[in-house]
């Protein structure tokens, strides 16, 4: 406490509402989300109540003191060493047994704390119903519920929040029985440690020091500056226990079981049921989404129907707005020549730039503002755990982690928010095999290339049809996706797939308004103002190219034809090539460099007609194995530069990084110049 300044700690397990909460009391707007692990790292926030100011930190969810992950081992850490003035332990309503295993490991290590029983109303509507009075009783600390996204309950949380501050700590009484042996073990080495650290509580080590003793005493001497190591007193107590047969595992499962068994006790207490199935509803659902027939066929006709909306809905709109955005550029355009503006300014500023940028904006933005709410609609609802059950079996194949289903379809929206969500896998190498990996499938960049080539060379007319082929492509890039999972797995990332606990969240109801808000601001506008800020340097290069001559050819066409007997290889064409290139800021820009080099323009060309650009590419010597391998190389080659820079960013590493570039490069380009021969040879 500093100034009348208090730090207070959320904790919980996954997916209870802690940043609910958290956004309540503090009014930010942390990403929310039905599904465990979505929070991947501390998140810190402010709120004054009366005369007191408050720092709100929302750590990761854990299921116990006990470590499985860096998240956990951040949260557990934060909650046992910060010195937080408080602690909050947020638990669901709807299964609070499950909750108080970790409210009882807390409750012994801080003396202020508070449970936050949250979800009130879900719990109601299922008919389940909590004393809080009477859990308040037993566990010795004060009790409130609430229902977060409504804000019910938060000025008696806050009220609580103040009072628990000011009130001196509560004699918290021990909840959990051990066998004496074990007992009187704590007892000897609480004492040996609290002699040297007078401020450490007992009661810490009697909830971490019975996993193992050695890492618990390492772990307080990383805090604390002081060396435990080879203390003869506890090296006796340890010898004791060995002699009677307690091994650290033994008393590790002595916690575990007491610690289970007391919050049944607990809970059969404090939990009543007006009806006999309050999870009836949760498991037909699961009968369906979850079954071995009919999983896997709902995932890939609810993928497709996403598809065919996006298509269908994004095509008026980024028409309309792409007309509206060059309009407004020819505008600007005739008020720098009406002031005699150097030729040069207006080719750098509006031929450039911002021809780019509107490109960027009119293809990239519809789509997005149609797929990430309805990506999100599918999260709250619970479905994206669903995915990575129902795919678990395929990345368990390839030796990878079922999480990464949920990572894969959030690069669907963008790689760099599915290399970012990569966080949530625990195992170090599998994480690492997800961001390699993630750039298999398409983003929200590539789509509009893929359908527009889909729609001149593969289908006539019909969204449906169309719908379906980019289905198949999808699902191109995700098998591809477990074979170079396999292929890692089993050459520089050489490991077996670990175990996962995943946790299946209730069906919700979506919560519409919220959901747009936070898939429009939090989603679509962060990955176009990331595409922006790429691409606008990008719109200066190009131009560069197309005005600058070498001759009597333009460095773009020079360049171009460098690449052409590459290119040629591959079943494209120069042009084709240099496009990818120059599209390194932003996918969404490939197609409009292939247009602008064709028709020899000193600027990006608005794409209105369909027609008109299927017979210039004809005139290019574009076939049907030119798009086919056009696709190809769309779906399989190097990530954006954002994507790039997220991936240097969670890896920390250049190597990792080129290696993400180069694995789906060099795929697009085999696969490309095997098509190509198979053509040429048929």
């Amino acid at each position: 406490m500093e100034n009348n300044k208090y730090i207070i700690a959320l904790a919980g397990n996954p997916n209870v509402g802690k940043s609910t909460v958290f956004n309540a009391l503090t009014g930010m707007n942390q990403h929310t989300g039905n599904w465990a692990g979505k929070t991947v790292s501390s998140a810190e926030g402010f709120f004054k109540y009366r005369d007191m100011d408050f720092t709100l930190a929302d750590t990761a969810g854990m299921y116990s003191l006990r470590n499985n992950s860096a998240e956990e081992t951040s949260a557990s850490d934060f909650v046992c060493f910060s010195e937080a003035d408080a602690v909050i332990v947020v638990c669901d309503a709807t299964c609070l047994e499950r909750n108080l295993n970790l409210v009882l490991q807390i409750t012994e290590i801080s003396p202020k704390t508070i449970v936050c029983v949250n979800l009130l109303d879900e719990a109601e509507s299922k008919g389940i119903e909590i004393n809080l009075d009477l859990l308040a009783e037993i566990l010795g600390v004060d009790v409130v519920g609430v229902t977060a996204r409504s804000g019910r309950g938060l000025d008696k949380l806050l009220e609580t929040i103040y009072n628990c501050i000011n009130n001196s700590p509560r004699n918290i009484k021990p909840q959990i029985s051990l066998p004496d042996d074990i007992q009187n073990a704590v007892s000897g080495i609480s004492a040996i440690i609290e002699n040297h650290i007078h401020k450490l509580p007992p009661e810490l080590v009697s909830v971490r020091i019975l996993e193992n003793n050695t890492d618990f005493l390492e772990k307080v001497s990383e805090y604390e500056n002081i060396d435990f190591k080879g203390f003869p007193e506890i090296d006796n107590i340890k010898s004791a226990l060995a002699e009677k047969g307690f091994t650290s595992e033994k008393i590790s499962d002595e916690i575990i079981s007491a610690t289970i068994e007391k919050a049944g006790q607990i809970a059969d207490k404090t939990v009543s049921y007006s009806k006999s199935s309050p999870y009836m509803r949760d498991r037909k659902l699961d009968n369906i989404f979850l079954s071995r027939r009919f999983g896997i066929p709902v995932m890939i006709i609810l993928l497709g129907l996403v598809l065919w909306i996006t298509i269908v809905g994004a095509n008026y709109p980024s028409d309309l707005l792409g007309k509206l955005l060059f309009g407004l550029g020819d505008i600007m355009s005739g008020g720098l020549q009406k002031f005699h503006a150097p030729p040069w300014l207006d080719g750098v500023l509006i031929q450039g730039i911002y021809k780019v940028l509107a490109w960027v904006v009119s293809v990239m933005l519809p789509p997005m503002a149609i797929f990430f709410p309805m990506f999100t609609l599918l999260e709250d609802f619970g479905y994206l755990p669903r995915i990575a059950f129902n795919l678990d079996r395929s990345f368990r194949c390839a030796n990878a982690c079922g999480k990464q289903a949920i990572t894969m379809a959030m690069g669907f929206g963008c790689n760099a928010c599915g290399v970012t969500g990569c966080r949530i896998i625990d195992s170090p190498r599998e994480r690492l095999i997800a961001v390699l990996t993630n750039n298999f499938v398409p983003c929200n960049g590539r789509f509009p290339t893929i359908i527009m080539i889909i729609t001149m060379f593969f289908v006539t007319s019909g969204s449906i049809l169309s719908a379906v082929i980019l289905l198949g492509v999808i699902i191109s890039g995700v098998i591809m996706t477990l074979v170079m999972s396999k292929i890692l797995s089993l050459t520089v990332l050489k490991g077996t797939a670990s175990s996962f606990t995943l946790e299946l969240p209730p069906y919700r109801k979506p919560q519409f308004t919220k959901v747009l808000i936070r898939s429009i601001f939090d989603r679509t506008i962060f990955v176009l103002a990331r595409a922006c800020t790429a691409a606008a340097p990008c719109g200066l290069l190009i131009w560069i190219f197309a005005n600058i001559h070498v001759g009597s050819s333009t460095i773009l066409s020079v360049v171009a034809g460098f690449l052409d007997p590459f290119a040629n290889l591959m079943g494209m064409d120069g042009v084709i090539l240099l496009a990818f290139i120059l599209g390194f800021p932003a996918n969404e820009i490939v197609f409009p460099i292939i247009l602008m080099t064709y028709l020899a323009q000193g600027s990006l060309v608005e794409m209105s007609d369909m027609v008109q650009i299927h017979a210039l590419l004809i005139q290019n010597g574009w076939t049907f194995t030119t798009a086919l391998c056009m696709m190809i190389f769309t779906l399989f080659h190097f990530p954006c530069a954002t994507t790039c820079m997220t991936i240097r960013k969670e890896t920390g590493s250049l190597r990792w990084t080129a290696i993400s570039f180069l694995l789906p490069t060099v795929t697009g380009i085999v696969l490309c110049m095997i098509v190509n021969a198979i053509s040429i040879l048929f």
